[in-house]
């Protein structure tokens, strides 16, 4: 019975949240709802998140390890943040339309040619203020792994906007991990059934890191790579 409860479950915060949301957009304020739901979705799913650090609540791109898609939930739970997702996205059945609901930049990673105006889209979202998140090993391929980081991801913030930061966060699932990754051999209707269908509930860890200023890294493959290392420094700390 867990399946058919948790779905009812968002079901019904979906009901519950978005009369408010519309709501908060008519009267033209930033609304809180989509992050209420977000979170309330991890919850659902049976995650605990435990926060360690401090997100900085505005101009900030956090960069992510990205086991599952829980990691869009657990992070905007905590942060209030947009996300960066690949364009196809935009397609599926409900999580498209949720994904736009909370402003979700899509990009076209398989296109060489657009990176100079997804960018610039990146760009201006961090110029608004706003938090945006990103995954940049752009898979959940590596599972429990954290892949190398694809340097182009971050060309919106070499140069940054003004006072824009870079700020790593360490999703770490601890003994679950290996139940809640999701690899590309594996359907995403079917992986949602396995994770909605465990028992029992998980502690997971985010650990908000060290923010780095973009202005002392002024290249997008040190970048990068310096936000991959303080994932995996932070990770094998807590193994």
């Amino acid at each position: 019975m867990r399946l058919p409860l948790r779905v009812a479950a968002a079901g019904a915060a979906l009901v519950l949240c978005l009369p408010p949301h519309y709501m908060w957009r008519i009267l033209r304020r930033p609304s809180p709802w989509p992050r209420i739901f977000l979170g309330s979705l991890g919850r659902i799913a049976g995650m605990r998140p435990r926060i360690i650090g401090t997100p900085l609540e505005r101009n900030v791109l956090f960069v992510c390890n990205h086991l599952s898609w829980l990691d869009i939930m657990l992070v905007a739970g905590a942060t209030g943040s947009s996300f960066v997702s690949r364009d196809d996205v935009a397609d599926w059945p409900v999580a498209g339309w949720l994904a736009r609901l909370n402003n979700t930049i899509f990009v076209a990673r398989t296109s060489r040619r657009s990176v100079h105006g997804q960018a610039d889209a990146l760009r201006a979202a961090l110029a608004s203020g706003h938090p945006v998140a990103l995954f940049p090993e752009g898979t959940t391929e590596g599972g429990h792994e954290v892949l190398p980081f694809r340097a182009s991801l971050f060309a919106a913030v070499v140069p940054p906007p003004d006072g824009v930061k870079v700020q790593p966060v360490a999703i770490d699932y601890g003994p679950v991990a290996r139940d809640i990754s999701w690899t590309g051999n594996e359907p995403a209707g079917r992986n949602a059934k396995r994770v909605l269908s465990r028992p029992g509930t998980a502690d997971v860890t985010l650990r908000f890191l060290e923010p780095i200023d973009p202005r002392d890294l002024p290249d997008r493959k040190r970048l990068a790579e310096q936000a991959r290392l303080a994932i995996l420094h932070a990770l094998d700390a807590s193994a």
